[in-house]
């Protein structure tokens, strides 16, 4: 979850088992958002975002064929929390993490 996320939305997916690490968690919250990224790669995690500059960076690093874990983008106060829980809840469990790979997802599904 990128630092901008409401707890909500992370709390809600934690009691449907979703296993969700946030930024804050991960000691990351006031990292530059493409670092961010890079981490979310290396430990094998989709960032979930309302931050354009992650869709910027996506965009980028396809054109280059830089390597990511995945981007879920919902544009802020797009979705009713609960709706954001159901439709991040089925990416994580019924999404490989591989089939996320160098792909940007938006959300409402």
């Amino acid at each position: 979850m990128d630092h901008h996320i409401r707890s909500a939305v992370t709390n809600g997916l934690r009691r449907r088992g979703a296993d969700v690490l946030t930024a804050d968690e991960d000691g990351h919250a006031r990292t530059p958002d493409d670092r961010v990224l890079r981490r979310a790669t290396q430990i094998g995690r989709v960032v979930f975002t309302h931050d354009t500059d992650y869709l910027a960076i996506a965009h980028q690093w396809q054109a280059i064929g830089q390597e990511f874990a995945g981007v879920v983008f919902v544009h802020q106060e797009a979705l009713p929390i609960a709706k954001m829980i159901d439709d991040l809840e089925l990416i994580a469990k019924a999404t490989d993490p591989e089939d996320m790979r160098n792909r940007v997802e938006f959300l409402p599904l």
